[in-house]
């Protein structure tokens, strides 16, 4: 099969602002693909596990090319979970557009493409993922990824910073800390913040923008 008739499951492809990650608040085309074998107890897109659409490359790509942006982040579910996902990768960035991958880390990231900007998570006790994490994906990590850590307690909070020494993960790359989902939790965006400044931690403080804009709906 040649390159362009390959086939992901895609849930939704939608025009929006990057509501996170270095590149927040420009403007993006999502590509989320259906599928994910984690369940994490905070998901916010238990709607991608299933279901979906067979879609070419040559169809997204096609769909790509009515949105005036060159910004494309291929998320899920859990992207890497359908192996064609890194050959997309690839072909969009032979295209030329900044590309951003949003996995889990729970799958090997070995064979994705330099180019591609890794926001990556380290899956948090709350998670109920944690023995998911997979570390070897660290060896993987350039500079211009980033990890992001979901935190929705204390316990979550000291479990990354141990992390963080642990792996020397901000001598790698950026590093995300996000708290859990506005809706659920709106007490952890400012207790999150003030921890990350007692400790003068160097990482980001992140908040999901579009939740803020538009709260926690489907295709934004």
């Amino acid at each position: 099969m040649s390159e362009s008739k390959q086939k992901l499951r895609v849930t939704e492809i939608f025009y929006s602002l990057q509501g996170e990650s270095k590149t927040v608040g420009l403007p993006t085309v999502f590509v989320r693909l259906t599928g994910c074998p984690l369940r994490c107890g905070y998901c916010d897109t238990e709607y991608a596990f299933q279901g979906g659409q067979w879609w070419t490359f040559d169809e997204i790509i096609h769909e790509l090319k009515k949105y005036n942006t060159t910004y494309i982040t291929l998320t899920g579910g859990e992207p890497l979970a359908q192996k064609a996902s890194v050959s997309l990768l690839k072909k969009l960035c032979d295209l030329d557009y900044h590309v951003s991958l949003e996995t889990s880390g729970a799958l090997d990231i070995q064979t994705v493409d330099s180019r591609v900007m890794k926001v990556m998570d380290l899956k948090t006790p709350s998670s109920q993922e944690e023995s998911k994490n997979n570390y070897a994906n660290l060896d993987f990590i350039t500079q211009h990824d980033q990890i992001k850590f979901v935190i929705c307690d204390r316990n979550d909070y000291d479990w990354a910073v141990d992390m963080l020494e642990k792996y020397k993960l901000t001598d790698k790359c950026e590093v995300l800390f996000s708290p859990v989902n506005l809706d659920s939790n709106t007490s952890m965006v400012k207790e999150l913040a003030n921890w990350i400044l007692a400790d003068q931690l160097k990482v980001r403080f992140q908040i999901q923008l579009h939740k803020t804009i538009w709260g926690n709906v489907q295709g934004v």
